[in-house]
């Protein structure tokens, strides 16, 4: 493994300043001190800072050594806000505030591009300019979103933007990434029937709506099994039916809500259009009302291609071929497929470890292991510092030494 002797050797303070955001967590938007500390240590190092773009978003500005003149730029992106959930682990850096808890490791994602900006200011090793993009926002609010409304990519041009998530159960030491969707789109529906309560002992008087709904939720299998191409992934997840307060009491109304993911827009289309059909089809042939809502909230992330086999040849130069893996995808969602939309890059993994590092807070036994994210035990492995850290560097260093292709695929909109 061949990492950056500077990084290696400021570890232990980027260390200690992830587990102050760790355990000083922000919910999306709130992100203030998390955004003072790293304005704070941009301006330490020399980096110039653009504040308050989508709220609270932090950009950093490294200027290589020709300052910035050549007019080539990258961007590398962080998210750093925390989950509305209770931490139970018990560790010195342990969250202080009771509902909050960074079970992501958004805060390991700030310490490692904070480890990269502090080298790549040190050194303007390189040609053009690199822009740090602390993100707020990604748990749900759409930070990624919000930035490229305020202009993210308008003031600041760049030819690429890149992110990396850490992946627990995946080993430290290990890079993963691919071409072509790496992340789910993420949806959610609510849908209403309404038709005729009454007494339950006297059925025929009234429309009842749960049988109703149970025709709808079956029908929706359909669409996956039946009318989605086979090879093309897509899930349909109905995940709360509510009706009735009482066990003689037929209900006016019952109301279904799920969430949709697929790893492209024609697929998300044809379920979108599909559910609509059926709930409102078998709705209508029971006598019942149908009300059809369907939000779409974040798209597919799918890197393009030559930009994630750019990544792969840098990893495999830190870690060697064999530890920079395909990356699988997931149906989980991520906001920086919002800047996959304006923008090539790609979004990688990084191996959070096997759970040995939590093993040294908690004392093993049932806390022990590679917990999954947003898991109340989860912790971000402190040891990724400085392969995170020297990865970007590598990356943008190596970027900027070379010129893409002009013909290279670029992102397709949805």
């Amino acid at each position: 493994m061949k990492l950056l002797e500077p990084i290696l050797a400021q570890a232990a303070a980027i260390s200690q300043l992830r587990r102050d955001i760790h355990a000083h967590p922000e919910l999306c938007f709130e992100e203030v001190r998390t955004a003072d500390l790293v304005a704070a240590k941009l301006a330490e190092w020399g980096i110039a800072t653009h504040r308050g773009m989508g709220t609270t978003g932090v950009v950093g500005i490294v200027h290589g050594r020709d300052g910035g003149k050549s007019g080539r730029a990258i961007g590398l992106r962080a998210d750093m806000d925390a989950l509305p959930m209770t931490e139970f682990n018990t560790f010195a850096h342990a969250s202080r505030h009771h509902g909050k808890m960074h079970a992501c490791g958004h805060d390991g994602h700030v310490a490692m591009l904070l480890a990269a900006g502090q080298q790549l200011a040190a050194t303007r090793d390189f040609d053009g300019t690199v822009y740090l993009i602390f993100q707020p926002a990604e748990e749900g609010g759409g930070g990624a979103r919000e930035m490229v409304k305020d202009g993210l990519f308008d003031r600041f041009p760049m030819e690429a933007v890149f992110g990396m998530h850490n992946w627990p159960g995946m080993e430290a030491g290990r890079f993963a990434v691919s071409a072509g969707p790496v992340m789910g789109s993420s949806n959610e529906f609510r849908i209403v029937i309404t038709g005729k309560g009454g007494h339950a002992a006297m059925p025929h008087t009234g429309i009842d709506p749960l049988p109703i709904a149970c025709q709808v939720v079956l029908g929706f299998q359909t669409i996956i099994s039946r009318h989605k191409k086979p090879v093309d992934p897509g899930v349909i997840s109905v995940t709360m039916v509510h009706a009735g307060e009482a066990t003689n009491v037929v209900p006016d109304a019952c109301e279904i809500q799920g969430t949709v993911r697929t790893f492209s827009f024609e697929t998300l289309d044809l379920i979108e259009q599909r559910m609509q059909a059926i709930a409102e089809g078998v709705s209508a042939a029971f006598g019942a009302q149908c009300t059809f809502e369907f939000t779409r909230n974040y798209p597919p992330t799918i890197n393009t291609a030559y930009e994630a086999e750019f990544c792969r040849r840098v990893m495999a130069g830190i870690v060697g071929e064999a530890n920079a893996v395909p990356q699988e995808p997931t149906l989980g969602a991520e906001d920086f497929a919002y800047m996959l939309l304006e923008k090539p890059g790609a979004y990688c993994f990084i191996g959070n470890g096997m759970g040995a590092h939590r093993g040294r807070y908690e004392g093993g036994g049932h806390d022990a292991g590679p917990c999954t994210l947003h898991n109340p035990h989860y912790d971000f492995n402190d040891d990724l510092i400085p392969l995170g850290g020297t990865y970007w560097v590598q990356l943008a260093q190596q970027w900027l030494a070379h010129q893409p292709p002009a013909d290279r695929p670029l992102p397709r909109k949805g």
